[in-house]
């Protein structure tokens, strides 16, 4: 009787972690930043997360010329259009609804931070960035 329990509290158990886990296929797709101003695409690439700007409302600078990744602190990368820049890479799935592990790269400041995600729910990512340890937060944004 006793090990019939513990075997039906194992199997429940399991079967209660497998319908909370999380996949790499619940972020990929088209996310707005929290201005919704950009679509940030994320993909997966080698069992990690990856993402690159697809699409801003306002591609063009005051005199009509593509924006361009001019705070990027590698000078030959500052002609680039921001437009396919890649924002986060090699971000792993930690447990629960974390990504983490991986770099992410603001094009507004030319800042590279540690990064992580947080699936809030279907519709709703915590993007953060961060140096060091992940309490010392640097850049916040939450996308949907």
């Amino acid at each position: 009787m006793i090990i019939k329990k513990i075997t039906t509290t194992l199997l429940l158990s399991f079967v209660a972690l497998l319908a909370f886990s999380q996949t790499n296929a619940d972020l990929v797709g088209e996310w707005y930043n929290d201005k919704e101003d950009v679509v940030i695409t994320i993909f997966e690439v080698n069992k990690t997360i990856s993402a690159k700007i697809t699409w801003i409302k306002s591609p063009n600078d005051k005199h009509g010329n593509p924006k361009t990744d001019l705070l990027n602190p590698d000078e030959s990368l500052r002609d680039r259009s921001r437009i396919g820049i890649l924002m986060m890479y090699d971000l792993t799935y930690i447990a629960g609804n974390i990504w983490d592990n991986g770099s992410l790269y603001i094009p507004k400041n030319g800042k590279i931070y540690s990064g992580m995600i947080r699936l809030k729910n279907e519709n709703t990512l915590n993007i953060r960035g961060y140096i060091g340890f992940s309490f010392f937060e640097r850049y916040s944004s939450t996308w949907t």
